[in-house]
């Protein structure tokens, strides 16, 4: 018997899949069960429909396409080819492209978007650049065949004439227009051209928008020093753009509205601070005309020596009180000398000897006699009288008390 072995007929059934042409290359639509991400940054999952699965595989090299995180349960649509893989003999398809199936799969790819890059704080209101108020060159990435950049440079060039508009055109809808858009904001940053970038875009569905809903997109506008106003849809249409924007426009000409001040309005604002200040100078000039003349009529300017005149006699009234008070003192002090003089004379030693008595005072020493004890026979005294003084000699010294 001639058998085969095991490896040679999983060659054998790899050699004919691989010969089928639609085998090699189609789409094939499922949802996703059993997802792994593995470290290697290959994917590995099944797509399956109500009755059979379909075992696939996503290399690292096509992941890196992938605008959305793909996740179990999620409808999608994949392009690839089956192989065999030879060694376990199970065929597989091998992804190439892989894209949501249908609104919902595209709105939950953009939840997880959205999500994601608000925990990194790509939407942190504290972020945001201000706007220039008066911008010189306004930089619009969109498509040079649409009405957005009509309606853009309408609406500047009538409300600020002064503004030019630097169109930077990229395609605003299919595979490359994420790079192109996100090019434009790098190539506008490093060459510092404008003063403000808008990225526009009209309305359409969410698969026509999704280029603004690209991660590539959002991190170029975060990555933007000059300030970025995001006009992508109607108003009612919000994307991943809108919010990573400095501002959010509803419209494309409400973009511009944004930007570009009005001029007449400005003119208007000028015109009435002009006015405000021409009234302030005036009631300014009122009121200082008013104080003037208050002041003209005052009394120092009508009569300037008045107040020198009454300040003079008040000096007067003081000078002679100050004289009034100074004879007071001298008499007071006058009276006062002379009880002193007379209190002083009762007390002099004069005012004794003028009443008949006189002082004994030593010869020799000057020293006065208090007592004959001082004195001695044969010796020598000076007596003191009112009027004169007399030296003696004792001739005889008598103790006790002796009446005069």
């Amino acid at each position: 018997m001639n058998a085969l072995q095991v490896s040679q007929v999983n060659k054998y059934i790899k050699d004919l899949i691989s010969r089928d042409f639609l085998l090699n290359d189609f789409w094939v639509r499922g949802e996703i069960s059993n997802f792994k991400n593995h470290s290697s940054g290959h994917m590995y999952f099944t797509v399956k429909d109500e009755s059979s699965i379909l075992r696939c595989v996503m290399f690292r090299a096509y992941c890196s396409n992938l605008r959305f995180i793909p996740a179990n349960g999620m409808k999608v649509i994949i392009r690839g080819g089956v192989s065999v893989f030879e060694r376990d003999g199970q065929y597989q398809l091998y992804c190439h492209e892989m894209q949501p199936d249908g609104l919902g799969a595209l709105y939950a790819a953009f939840e997880q978007l959205k999500l994601k890059l608000k925990d990194e704080g790509l939407f942190d209101p504290g972020i945001k650049k201000k706007l220039p108020a008066f911008p010189e060159r306004i930089g619009v990435v969109t498509s040079c065949t649409g009405a957005v950049i009509k309606d853009i440079m309408n609406v500047s060039l009538r409300r600020f004439p002064n503004a030019s508009i630097v169109l930077f055109p990229v395609s605003v809808q299919g595979s490359s227009s994420a790079r192109e858009i996100a090019h434009a904001l790098d190539v506008l940053n490093k060459n510092r051209s404008v003063d403000v970038i808008i990225l526009a875009r009209g309305g359409g569905s969410l698969e026509e928008l999704w280029a603004f809903n690209e991660e590539l997109v959002a991190r170029a506008i975060y990555k933007s020093q000059i300030p970025v106003v995001s006009a992508v849809g109607h108003e009612t249409d919000y994307t991943i753009s809108d919010m990573a924007a400095d501002l959010r426009a509803p419209t494309p000409s409400a973009a511009a509205e944004l930007v570009v001040p009005d001029a007449k309005e400005l003119k208007w604002k000028v015109d009435s601070l002009r006015k405000e200040m021409v009234l302030a100078v005036q009631s300014r000039v009122s009121d200082c005309r008013s104080r003037l003349q208050k002041i003209e009529n005052s009394m120092p300017l009508r009569q300037p020596y008045e107040k020198v005149y009454q300040l003079r006699m008040i000096l007067d009234l003081n000078h002679k009180l100050i004289q009034r008070n100074i004879a007071l003192r001298i008499r007071e002090s006058r009276d006062r000398l002379r009880s002193l003089i007379v209190h002083l004379n009762s007390l002099s030693p004069l005012a004794v000897l003028a009443r008949g008595y006189c002082i004994a005072s030593d010869y020799s020493s000057g020293k006065v006699i208090k007592s004959v004890k001082q004195v001695c026979r044969d010796g020598q005294v000076n007596i003191k009288f009112a009027d004169g003084r007399a030296e003696c000699k004792v001739v005889d010294i008598k103790g006790g008390q002796h009446e005069f």
